[in-house]
């Protein structure tokens, strides 16, 4: 072996002094970020196999709804809410089911499937639910329930339709001014949602207008239906 010289040998004498000071801090730290790249990858491996067994229960959902098998639809619900509540497929198909039991005449359970959706779905999805449980209580006439249900905070994105079902509601309890008030309160978020930072004359301004013209149309004709409310 060649032989150091004296700056070499002090060279290595002091990596020898930095390593047994610092050897055991580095080794942790390399070892704690190879952990956490595992656990990552581990993670990762586990949502996509949550996820591509979730997407077979659905589909399976989706068959029994169509064929209207209560019970498979039920069973299939129930898999995807209790083994994986966290995926996407989740809160998806419990909106699919509660469709197919209240076409069946089962209004407790598809309650109960949009109450689910209300409670744990994410973002578009937990406003979907909270309208559609809004409407059933409506058909059963739980008008107070509704309402709660209605005031909950949702995405500006459906102003509008919350705004709606609440002066259906309100028209149900006999409340015409509220009603009045409600019916209004959609039309103007409907206005709203037209505009842009550009204003009402921009392009896709004016296309959004025309989009929402039929459903302005049935806003105006249920403000309408109420005559002179006071």
């Amino acid at each position: 072996m060649a032989a150091y010289d004296l700056e070499e040998q002090e060279q290595l004498a002091e990596l020898k002094a930095w390593w047994k000071q610092n050897g055991n801090l580095l080794t942790g730290v390399v070892v704690a970020a190879s952990i956490g790249v595992l656990a990552w990858q581990g993670w990762n491996w586990y949502e996509r196999n949550q996820a591509a067994q979730a997407s077979g229960v659905y589909s399976v959902l989706q068959r029994a709804a169509l064929e209207r098998d209560t019970q498979k639809t039920k069973a299939a619900a129930g898999e995807l809410v209790e083994k994986f509540g966290r995926t996407a497929y989740a809160p998806l198909g419990a909106l699919v089911a509660a469709k197919a039991l209240y076409e069946t005449g089962d209004v407790k359970s598809a309650k109960a499937q949009l109450a689910w959706v209300a409670e744990n779905g994410k973002d578009e999805l937990k406003d979907i639910g909270r309208l559609r449980l809004a409407a059933v209580l409506l058909d059963d006439k739980a008008y107070d329930e509704a309402l709660k249900v209605l005031a909950a905070s949702h995405g500006a994105g459906f102003d509008a339709r919350y705004a709606e079902l609440k002066g259906d509601v309100l028209t149900a309890q006999g409340k015409k001014p509220e009603a009045a008030t409600a019916y209004k309160a959609a039309l103007a978020k409907l206005d709203e949602s037209a505009k842009d930072g550009k204003g009402a004359k921009d392009a896709n301004s004016m296309q959004s207008r025309e989009a929402n013209a039929p459903y302005r149309e049935m806003l105006q004709q249920k403000l309408d239906s109420l005559g002179d409310a006071k």
